[in-house]
């Protein structure tokens, strides 16, 4: 089979990875893509750039050019623009959500509107389209209940980045004024009670009847450690997180099941991977937010671990017969340590086209993998070309193991003039929590 996936970054290698593992694909290709995804593969792993993740008509192009089996939309933008409906109006086989479905994140107004029609856990909000009415409501909040934590988010996609947070009347007007840097994606936003707890992810395929909820994750998505710092389109991850341990058939019932059935009822069955962003609070799960599709970088600490052929499974979805697909997944730990350029992310303009040393040495060290992102390759040289640059995953029989060998290999790396940029403290709750329980 020759399978083609739709996407640019991390998340696009991991799944070309599950691709690659099937015995029954002998050709994958990934537009636009980046160089290390062909980097050191055992198939033939092909990108073609000539595409445009917000052109859906590219991209048909490129599926034309190919006759892939399977076309598989990855990414956020080409499903909120219909990709997924354009390529199976043209006669191909694609797995991923429909415009229409995956309104579920490219909207938040409507997702949270969702929510509420459909009882399903999620915080307080109210909306606007205008700073004006934006900020007097802000003010009349913090007049009642002074250091309250509010989230003010952009309604359209922001790669991960359309969330800000305010403790303070300041904050929430600057935070107000900021949603115009996000073009027409942050035209109307909302402001949110903010839900203080731990958060959590977890993904579930769909065919629109039969769903299966894979392992849990949790991702970190600001920039510094212990949660400090900007938004970022995450930092790294762990699997599983064990703050859902006691809490999965809360978090199906209520968070994922209700999901999946009300999509039903809406006219837009649910088909693809949909993620639910969750945050457990007093001890209860409560939605933060859905999105349609792998997240970055769960989708590198999730996807590794499913045993299953990965083309059984999706063909499965295609074909609405999830519920004959025995999946299984392994028993394995994993912690994923993102790189960076230092400066993201703000301003890393200075980093690009810099060397990145070590990576040879931390792919070939054992129980590690490396996704890249914004990697450029140059015969054996490797340079950095973008915000986040590689994803290293580690895998163990428990959260230590896991986190030493990602973080050993990671040691490898350097970009020269010191500009690499990670965190040190992905699966520190995890951490602790384990040793704790052998204690």
């Amino acid at each position: 089979m020759t399978v083609l996936i739709i996407g640019s970054g991390a998340r696009e290698h991991t799944i070309s990875c599950a691709y690659e593992k099937s015995p029954q694909v002998g050709k994958i290709i990934v537009a636009p893509g980046n160089d290390f995804i062909k980097y050191h593969r055992q198939k033939e792993v092909l990108t073609d750039n000539r595409c445009g993740l917000k052109d859906p008509e590219s991209i048909l192009d490129i599926a034309r050019k190919y006759k892939p089996d399977i076309v598989d939309v990855a990414q956020d933008d080409a499903l909120a623009l219909g990709t997924v409906d354009l390529l199976t109006e043209n006669g191909f086989r694609v797995f991923g959500a429909t415009r229409k479905a995956s309104r579920i994140e490219w909207d938040k107004r409507w997702s949270r509107e969702f929510m509420r029609k459909y009882d399903i856990p999620a915080p307080g909000f109210r909306y606007f389209d205008s700073e004006k009415g934006a900020e007097e409501y802000a003010e009349s909040l913090y007049d009642n209940e002074p250091g309250k934590l509010v989230f003010v988010k952009a309604s359209g996609l922001c790669a991960g980045k359309g969330a800000l947070k305010a403790t303070n009347v300041v904050e929430a007007i600057e935070k107000i004024k900021q949603m115009k840097k996000f073009g027409e994606a942050g035209r109307v936003f909302l402001i949110e009670d903010g839900l203080r707890g731990e958060e959590f992810s977890v993904y579930a395929i769909s065919d629109g009847n039969a769903y299966y909820i894979f392992k849990s994750a949790q991702d970190n998505k600001t920039v510094s450690n212990f949660d400090e710092g900007a938004q970022t389109g995450g930092m790294g991850a762990i699997s599983p997180a064990i703050v859902t341990r006691n809490i999965a058939t809360e978090v199906e019932d209520r968070l994922i099941s209700k999901a999946i059935e009300g999509m039903d009822k809406e006219g837009a069955p649910y088909s693809g991977i949909l993620y639910l962003g969750g945050v457990v609070v007093d001890g209860r799960p409560m939605n933060i937010e859905y999105n349609a599709r792998w997240g970055d970088p769960e989708c590198q600490v999730v996807l590794p671990g499913v045993e299953t052929d990965y083309v059984d499974i999706v063909t499965a979805v295609i074909e609405n017969r999830l519920g004959e697909v025995d999946i299984r997944e392994d028993d394995k730990a994993r912690v994923c340590v993102v790189g960076a350029s230092r400066g993201y992310p703000g301003d890393y303009s200075d980093v690009k086209g810099k060397r990145i040393f070590g990576l040879e040495e931390a792919m070939n060290m054992e129980g590690v993998t490396i996704y890249g992102a914004g990697v450029a390759v140059d015969g054996t040289n490797f340079y950095a070309n973008g915000g986040r640059l590689f994803s290293v995953v580690a895998e163990g029989a428990d959260i230590l193991e896991a986190k030493r060998k990602a973080y050993c290999a990671i040691a490898h790396v350097n970009i020269e003039g010191n500009n690499l940029h990670y965190r040190t403290d992905i699966g520190w709750r995890d951490v602790e929590r384990y040793l704790k329980s052998v204690s």
